[in-house]
């Protein structure tokens, strides 16, 4: 029986890459996307070019934050939509609310009264702020986020656990560090470094560049929604539900001044940097502890910084050329 999933965001970076995977294997995808401006409509467009003409899926252009998803047949939910990014979300941390807590919230509830019990649900390693022990454990209080963009998150998964406890929901919270590749949103710091350097432009850099991530490469966070999927379809008794939490990272600290070094070598450019103070709500760093994804999704990332950062500039330089 083929199985019928909703991916929410199917039309973003991480969404599109998911839709070509359960595409791919033979699965039934409904994908959702309402083509929110924070980034170019054709750019989205393009994003799902790979399964637009497949017969197992379809995209609707609509708003799971004001409008009731097609559940007939659908076994469970990925949603990765959500307004994304920390310095935007100081500036209209209302909007944030409504696109990443209430418009989960009516998701979770329509899912529940269709009886669609499991459910993905996309978070951020944002979430444990700058007061949490390294490496991060997905155990760990997260209550000091240090802006709207991780506070709605927070709230999010909050309120999966909540769903989940009413109404037998198995629910996985996907933490993700720093996802990137082909596809990336524009605005992230990988893309931005690698169009200013393949332009000869100056990059702006906030801090000294000893400000560290885990970043996670697409496929791998891939695997993780997928295993993190799959964790929701294992039997645990009638009724039972469970909203748990998995951080999907990289598995590797790495300091922004060498991330920006990594590109320039790629490109074969020397970047010009500038450099800037820290920004509000930035985190001063994220280490993922991979250690319950590892034993109860068998996740192990398999792309490091070196092989990623060369894989997208590859992709860039073919989607984009050197000096667009």
């Amino acid at each position: 029986m083929t199985a019928k999933w909703v991916v929410t965001g199917a039309a973003g970076f991480i969404g599109s890459h998911v839709c070509d995977r359960l595409v791919g294997r033979g699965d039934e995808v409904t994908g959702i996307d309402n083509f929110d401006p924070f980034y170019a409509r054709d750019i989205k467009e393009r994003n799902l070019a790979g399964v637009q003409g497949s017969k197992t899926f379809r995209l609707l252009d609509l708003d799971c934050a004001t409008t009731d998803l097609p559940w007939s047949g659908v076994q469970g939910v990925v949603h990765l939509a959500a307004k994304a990014g920390v310095r935007p979300s100081l500036d209209d941390p209302v909007a944030y609310v409504e696109a990443n807590v209430r418009a989960t919230v009516r998701l979770l509830d329509g899912a529940r009264r269709a009886g669609v019990k499991r459910m993905v649900l996309a978070s951020s390693s944002s979430v444990y702020g700058n007061d949490t022990p390294v490496p991060f454990k997905e155990d760990a209080t997260a209550d000091a986020p240090i802006s709207p963009y991780a506070a709605s998150k927070r709230g999010a998964e909050l309120m999966a656990r909540a769903f989940a406890h009413l109404y037998g929901m198995r629910i996985a919270c996907v933490r993700y560090f720093t996802v990137y590749g082909p596809r990336q949103r524009p605005d992230l710091a990988i893309h931005r470094f690698t169009r200013a350097i393949a332009r000869g432009e100056a990059i702006r850099m906030f801090g000294d560049g000893s400000a560290e991530r885990d970043y996670t490469f697409i496929s791998d966070g891939v695997d993780g929604t997928l295993a993190a999927l799959d964790w929701t379809g294992r039997s645990t008794g009638a009724d039972r539900g469970e909203a748990r939490v998995f951080n999907i990272g990289g598995g590797e600290r790495v300091r922004l001044d060498r991330l920006i070094d990594l590109i320039g070598r790629a490109l074969n450019q020397s970047p010009h940097i500038e450099r800037a103070p820290m920004q509000a709500g930035d985190v001063e760093l994220t280490s993922a502890d991979l250690s319950r994804s590892a034993a109860e999704l068998g996740y192990r990332p398999r792309v490091g910084i070196e092989e990623g950062i060369r894989e997208f500039v590859t992709w860039y330089e073919g989607a984009y050329g050197r000096q667009s």
